[in-house]
């Protein structure tokens, strides 16, 4: 089964520490290539995130984008101690040199929550990513699942295309192989017409033996019965790839690279109008087909 390099998935996690949202994307490439875009620290997991995509990718470049947000725990929110005993005792010395009152002594202490560092932000601690990892995985394998049904999708769609280019190709590789037989004696004829021309201006003799040798000289430099034989054998293999159960682009880039040398020798050598006009639309069909198979796995 086919499957295109080109789809995208996502999933998330809400957990009570993590909360997390994978986006994964993929285009053409010829080799695999993953990316991973991830603040810190998370991008040090890169090399883990490309374990998990190699198992089930091939060709393509994967881009992942890892969006991430820490849930607060309790012990995210802490007084400084050290800060919060200092203003205390500051405040207590300005009230017994100012002869406070206990009720503006009070309201001094009152205040001292906000002052500089008594209260820091909270924090989230430190970040261990090892410990991370068990949550984000699963994560990723899900994302990959959806992006694989979209590639998988598509490459359905594109199965279909490239078997109806290649009914095409051999609708006029038939035509081709119905031609073949008359060759030389169109060639024959066409000899003879110009030979007739030539005598009525010029006083020569022909020999028939020499027009049957140029004949067959020809015959045998046109005979394009190889290139069609070999042409419809890969359409075959073609076929036979498209079924795979796997997904081969680079069989299918392989044959379609073969298939266009063979269109190209069978153009050039027939020298016939009529056969050159269907090897035209054979390449045709081919280009349409080595665009849509560069975007097979």
């Amino acid at each position: 089964m086919l499957c295109s390099m080109t789809g995208y998935g996502e999933a998330g996690l809400q957990s009570e520490r993590l909360q997390l949202s994978l986006e994964v994307r993929s285009v053409n490439n010829r080799y695999l290539k993953v990316l991973l875009r991830a603040s810190e620290p998370y991008h040090l997991l890169e090399a883990e995130f490309e374990k998990v995509v190699r198992k089930t990718c091939k060709r393509g470049t994967i881009q992942i984008h890892l969006h991430h947000r820490r849930q607060h725990a309790a012990q995210d929110f802490q007084l400084n101690p050290v800060a919060l005993r200092s203003y205390l005792a500051q405040i207590q010395q300005v009230s017994r040199e100012q002869h406070l009152s206990p009720g503006q002594e009070q309201a001094l202490f009152s205040q001292v929550l906000a002052l500089p560092g008594v209260v820091p932000e909270a924090g989230l601690g430190p970040t261990r990513i090892e410990d991370d990892w068990p949550l984000i995985e699963p994560v990723l394998e899900q994302a990959l699942a959806r992006l694989h049904q979209m590639r998988r999708d598509e490459g359905q769609a594109m199965g279909q295309e490239l078997l109806q280019l290649r009914d095409a190709i051999g609708r006029e590789l038939a035509a081709i192989r119905e031609r073949i037989p008359h060759l030389a004696g169109a060639y024959r004829d066409r000899l003879l017409e110009r030979v007739r021309d030539l005598l009525q201006t010029v006083d020569v003799r022909v020999e028939q033996a020499d027009l049957i040798k140029e004949v067959s000289i020809y015959s045998e430099r046109a005979d394009i019965a190889e290139e069609v034989t070999r042409l419809e054998s890969h359409l075959d293999q073609f076929v036979e790839v498209l079924r795979e159960p796997e997904s081969s682009g680079r069989k299918l880039e392989f044959l379609t690279q073969e298939m266009f040398r063979e269109a190209n020798t069978i153009g050039s050598k027939a020298g016939d109008v009529g056969i050159s006009r269907h090897a035209v639309e054979i390449k045709a069909a081919l280009e349409k087909i080595r665009e849509l198979v560069q975007n097979v796995e």
